[in-house]
């Protein structure tokens, strides 16, 4: 139980503070970028680390979907899921680490792995109700986070001015 006291501690930090930077992301750099570094740590670490261990230890993840909202996802995860974890635990492990490594590399791929949580926490609410308020709260500093990104990099580029239409512009530009 001490185990999992820790796991649950750091998820709720990372889960708390990607929430809090989000909503001052708009104003601050500095937001963005602990924004971003908890929510990529929460897929690394939270996600994929997490998932990847308790699948090697033996894990089961049968009974994931008991609590979900409707019959046919409790249904479709017994007969797909269950029986076949290692592949498809498996493959949540992948995702997650994919998506955590775009999400703190910044730039275009930074955005990139934002949609791809986006789109984790959209499927994950179907699991139950723990679960639809957590993805909600995630599902709004992402949605914070991705827009601040976006609006930032777009200010920056505006700065920047147009780029030359074509290499020899810079090199005559340069004399």
């Amino acid at each position: 139980m001490q185990e999992n006291m820790w796991v649950q501690i750091f998820w709720v930090a990372c889960v708390g503070t990607a929430i809090v930077a989000s909503v001052l992301a708009t104003w601050s750099r500095r937001a963005r970028y602990i924004g971003r570094v908890a929510v990529g740590v929460l897929m690394l670490l939270g996600g994929a680390a997490f998932n990847a261990v308790n699948l090697a230890l033996g894990g089961d993840y049968a009974a994931f979907a008991e609590q979900a909202h409707f019959g046919w996802v409790t249904t479709a995860w017994r007969a797909v899921v269950a029986p076949n974890q290692l592949l498809f635990i498996g493959l949540l492990v992948a995702f997650e680490a994919v998506v955590g490594v775009l999400i703190l590399s910044g730039g275009r791929r930074m955005q990139l792995g934002l949609l791809g949580a986006i789109g984790f926490h959209a499927a994950l609410w179907l699991f139950g109700w723990g679960v639809t308020i957590y993805s909600a709260l995630m599902m709004a500093a992402l949605v914070f986070l991705l827009r601040a990104e976006r609006r930032a990099g777009s200010v920056s580029a505006a700065t920047a001015g147009p780029a030359p239409a074509f290499p020899a512009e810079v090199t005559s530009q340069k004399g």
